[in-house]
């Protein structure tokens, strides 16, 4: 069985709240949904967010990339061969981490529907139901923690509080989210880069001293600067975990090597798909590195791809899998749903998405 025809459709989409960190301020999700098709109709998709300032994709290079390049490629081409399509995706261009992703997200959300089985059970996983934590966008002390008691009413109980625009005011920000959510509630911290390697030693410190009980510190410094990173992870207790500073394995491995992180966020948009971030899951694992499985801001697409990884993966530490919780309207029929803390995923099967929204896509392909 050949696959017939490669589709990409452009999507925006808007999201109930603002999303804000260190990097940037959002209303809407950008993004391209790529759909693989075989001889027999059924279509596989995947998805390639535009963050601009996290991976540097756009839906423009996306939807070239995967026009010009990775669906001409495929196009033909045997879709139960799983490994070898994957393959000569990740061997097929230089970067468009996040095309590839949506291509070999869309091959493999494929596959598991030609076997008529969940995404997750194809990936060797049975559990259908993935706890995620929540964003707090970056805002003052009384907006974060109007938004922590809202988000504790909602039944979350892992916090990721964007910080790092204003190191000076962060460790009030931490005080009024623990004053509001009291001492159960697990709260991290995501300084998207914001914080220089003494802020951040400083603030982490300071909430340390506090009392505050954070669980973890994402990012705190630039990505390229692994040496601080490291001297940050020398100079403080609570675990430092890398993100932006992880996009393949070659990164990973320098991560390890210096010591600079205890845990990486693993996301499919910046390595490339499930089958790098399989590899990615591993490495860590086998250095004892602590790993969670995050989300761009994304939708039901992405996430469930993500969620269907943890699911059979499992992580260190609760995932990070909101991005399409924030999300006014779905954008696709079928897929996850949310209770509360829980993704989950449907018993159906690949994806469980029927069909992307028309009447709010540009579809080109």
């Amino acid at each position: 069985m050949t696959i017939a025809a490669v589709r990409t459709h452009r999507l925006s989409a808007p999201l109930h709240t603002p999303f804000v960190t260190a990097l940037r301020r959002t209303t809407t999700v950008e993004t391209l949904v790529v759909e693989v098709v075989d001889d027999d109709g059924r279509s596989g998709f995947g998805e390639a967010p535009q963050v601009w300032q996290v991976t540097g994709a756009s839906i423009a290079g996306a939807q070239a990339c995967v026009q010009d390049m990775l669906g001409p490629l495929i196009a033909g081409r045997d879709a139960d061969d799983l490994v070898a399509r994957c393959a000569e995706v990740r061997r097929a261009v230089v970067g468009n981490e996040s095309a590839k992703a949506a291509v070999d997200t869309a091959l493999h959300d494929l596959a598991a529907r030609r076997l008529g089985v969940p995404l997750v059970r194809l990936l060797g996983g049975t559990d259908l139901r993935v706890p995620t934590d929540v964003t707090l966008a970056a805002g003052d002390a009384v907006d974060l923690a109007a938004a922590a008691k809202q988000r504790r009413a909602d039944g979350f109980t892992v916090l990721k509080l964007k910080v790092g625009t204003d190191a000076a005011g962060d460790l009030e920000r931490v005080r009024a989210v623990r004053s509001a959510v009291g001492p159960e509630v697990r709260i991290r911290l995501d300084a998207n880069q914001g914080w220089t390697p003494r802020e951040a030693v400083r603030v982490i410190r300071g909430i340390h001293d506090a009392g505050l009980d954070i669980e973890l510190v994402e990012q705190p410094v630039a990505r390229w600067d692994l040496d601080g990173m490291a001297w940050v992870s020398d100079r403080v207790d609570v675990p430092i975990l890398a993100d932006e500073s992880v996009f393949s394995v070659r990164e990973l491995v320098e991560v390890i090597r210096r010591r600079a992180a205890d845990m990486v966020n693993v996301k499919l948009a910046k390595c490339g798909g499930l089958h790098a971030a399989r590899t990615l899951l591993d490495l860590a694992a086998a250095h004892e590195v602590g790993t969670i499985v995050g989300s761009m801001m994304e939708s039901e697409v992405g996430v469930g791809a993500a969620a269907s990884l943890v699911a059979a993966y499992r992580t260190t530490a609760v995932s990070d899998l909101d991005a399409a919780w924030w999300l006014a309207w779905s954008p696709v029929r079928g897929g996850i749903r949310y209770e509360g803390p829980t993704v989950v995923l449907p018993d159906a099967p690949g994806l469980g998405i029927s069909s992307v929204t028309e009447a709010k896509m540009q579809r080109r392909g």
